[in-house]
């Protein structure tokens, strides 16, 4: 009787240490999950203000593209009516014929060169927002991509 209650000790005090030992671990894994959590969250937030800054800084490009866009378009209108109301009167009020032959041939040089000034603003505009998308906001999704596989090749904090 004496054996069995030295060996139902022994067993119950190895329990107790396998079980102190497995609470231990436990506590231990518990600490680093609310790690692993928390460093996801501030992973997953910087990635998401990441996206959010490319995001503007994309709408900030087309805005611009398009107040530029819209201002050379309503310049040029501007200048059109300008110049149409000018040869228009000088047609109408002037009496020589040469002189009107010549400020129609005027005029046709004029519309002709402010259609090429305009389309080469417009297209100098589509241009300049071309490079500034190139180097800009790809490097910024560049940053953003390499940053977010050198994350994920990073080992766990412990």
């Amino acid at each position: 009787m004496n054996a069995l209650l030295i060996t139902s000790t022994v067993l119950i005090l190895a329990t107790t240490c396998f079980l102190a030992v497995a609470f231990s671990i436990h506590l231990r894994n518990r600490r680093v999950l609310i790690s692993l959590r928390a460093a996801q969250r501030s992973a997953n937030s910087h990635i998401q203000k990441s996206r959010m800054e490319l995001l503007e800084t994309r709408n900030r490009a087309r805005l611009l593209e398009d107040t530029v866009k819209q201002g050379t378009s309503a310049v040029e209108k501007m200048h059109k009516a300008i110049a149409a109301t000018t040869f228009s009167l000088i047609d109408h009020f002037s009496t020589d014929e040469e002189f009107r032959e010549s400020a129609r041939r005027a005029r046709e040089t004029h519309n002709q060169t402010s259609r090429q000034i305009y389309k080469a603003a417009q297209t100098t505009n589509k241009a300049i927002h071309l490079i500034a998308d190139t180097l800009f906001i790809s490097r910024k999704e560049k940053r953003l991509t390499t940053r977010r596989s050198k994350d994920r090749d990073r080992p766990p904090r412990q």
